[in-house]
């Protein structure tokens, strides 16, 4: 699994090629976030980029940065939101244990927001009120999350927190946030080596972090650190190995979503001078039921006949349900009045049924478990309340025969994922080892660190790039602290 030599001691090295401040290795929105504010600070920072250019995961991505509290756009668009209210539903949907650093998030999030305009990145001021998973019109706000699920709406007063970088039709959001922040950059003349992978990295006897080992154009590369290394090198979601031992399902059976660059490097240098890791088995899945959004009107069922998640859920809870299903199994059943093909997750037609009992034999679930299903929830739909999972009453309606069922199990459609697991860190992402103590000079931000969402369960989209580069721009500055 080793993909990164054991660190050494600074009297292996043969001799300093660059010294700086602060290194940051990796340029997407983590990095390049983390490179801007060190250099701000005054710090001398060498940027190294394996890639022949910035960008990473991040420019492939759909530009949605998680945030709130009462951003510019949420202001501008009429949405009301407060720091207290963010706060109370990502403390609710997720399980981070790091309870000071999801507050400083959320009290920080406005002026996040406020940075990364400064910074060039466009959000068009548009809301997009419907259910989607990402959007193509234009739209710079949308809903992204279990903000309305059950019980997190009454928890906190949904609000709508995907920021989403203006693409187009043709263009992801995130390609062109990257080039903003890229420009940025190169504006302020902070100095990148591309094509050049970090290997290793290089301690003191005290235990320190103070430089690293790269390879470029298959020539060693030896970068001192005064100040600090900053991992932002992305996730393991094409490490074949990493992935089956920590989400075996969906290694399986789904498809990674990221570039070849996010093999685990970044997990493995912080395990190399004992960082730990946190949330390995966490997993965003992705193989949405919407669009379009009258699905959710269907209810899902597992391979007994019996409903196990609201289905108004966001599409990675959904997965995250799914996969913990027998055999990984679940059907959608819609009928006549609101069918129409999933737009996403490649789910296939199993049949149209004229009855439930039909419907039973052709799934080979037990005698009489759908009909007990439908009838329940039927009789619920009819009191205006999903008594057993609370689906929001916008999306309750009978369900008649004729009736048509979609495959969504994990074992047949193409699921998409993401890991959410990597190194521990503190509030200004230095890495942390077993103990606690944090390991001097060495930080991990973006998704080679543990995300706030530790399960798929608890994620909505952006919550990688907002909290990501947030953590970033405060490594930059912790670490060109230490250089002074």
């Amino acid at each position: 699994m080793g993909i990164v030599d054991a660190a050494i001691g600074p009297d292996g090295v043969p001799g300093w090629d660059h010294e700086v401040d602060v290194v940051v290795v990796g340029l997407g929105a983590a990095g390049v976030s983390a490179a801007l504010e060190a250099h701000r600070a005054g710090a001398e920072v060498l940027v190294l980029e394996r890639a022949s250019g910035g960008g990473g995961a991040s420019a492939a991505s759909e530009g949605i940065f998680y945030l709130g509290g009462g951003t510019t756009l949420q202001r501008d668009l009429g949405v009301e939101d407060s720091p207290d209210n963010m706060y109370a539903f990502m403390r609710a949907v997720t399980t981070t244990p790091d309870d000071g650093a999801l507050r400083l998030f959320c009290d920080q999030a406005v002026e996040h927001f406020d940075w990364l305009e400064a910074q060039g990145v466009h959000f068009e001021r548009a809301l997009f009120t419907g259910k989607a998973v990402a959007v193509r019109t234009g739209a710079g706000l949308l809903t992204t999350g279990n903000e309305k699920v059950w019980p997190f709406r009454e928890v906190a007063t949904p609000a709508p927190r995907g920021h989403q970088a203006e693409g187009s039709e043709q263009e992801r959001g995130g390609a062109p946030a990257m080039r903003a922040l890229l420009a940025t950059f190169e504006r302020e003349g902070v100095p990148a080596l591309y094509d050049t992978g970090v290997v290793g990295l290089v301690r003191n006897s005290d235990g320190a972090v103070v430089g690293v080992h790269a390879r470029r154009h298959g020539t060693d590369v030896w970068v001192r650190a005064r100040g600090g290394v900053v991992l932002a090198t992305g996730s393991f979601n094409l490490n074949a190995e990493m992935t089956a031992a920590s989400f075996p399902t969906f290694a399986k059976y789904g498809q990674p979503l990221g570039i070849d660059t996010n093999d685990g490097a970044g997990v493995q240098l912080g395990q190399s001078v004992g960082g730990a890791t946190r949330g390995m088995d966490g997993v965003i899945a992705t193989a949405s039921i919407y669009p379009p959004a009258e699905l959710i009107k269907g209810i899902v069922v597992n391979n007994r006949g019996e409903r196990f998640v609201p289905e108004d859920a966001y599409h990675g809870r959904l997965a995250h349900f799914v996969e913990r299903q027998p055999d990984h199994q679940a059907f959608l059943i819609v009928d006549e009045e609101i069918f129409a093909y999933p737009e996403k997750g490649s789910h296939k037609l199993v049949d149209g049924y004229e009855t439930v009992a039909e419907m039973e034999e052709g799934l080979g679930v037990p005698a009489g478990a759908l009909t007990a299903t439908l009838d329940e929830y039927n009789r619920d739909v009819a009191d205006g309340e999903d008594h057993a999972f609370h689906k929001y009453h916008d999306w309750l309606k009978p369900l008649h025969p004729p009736f048509v069922v979609f495959d969504i199990s994990v074992t047949s459609s193409d699921y998409h994922y993401i890991a959410l697991g990597g190194l521990a860190t503190d509030v200004d992402g230095r890495v942390q080892a077993d103990d606690g103590a944090t390991v001097d000079g060495l930080y991990a931000v973006g998704a080679c660190a543990a995300h706030f969402p530790l399960q798929g369960s608890e994620y909505a989209s952006g919550m990688s790039l907002g909290p990501g580069s947030w953590w970033g721009r405060r490594a930059g500055r912790h670490a060109a602290g230490r250089s002074r």
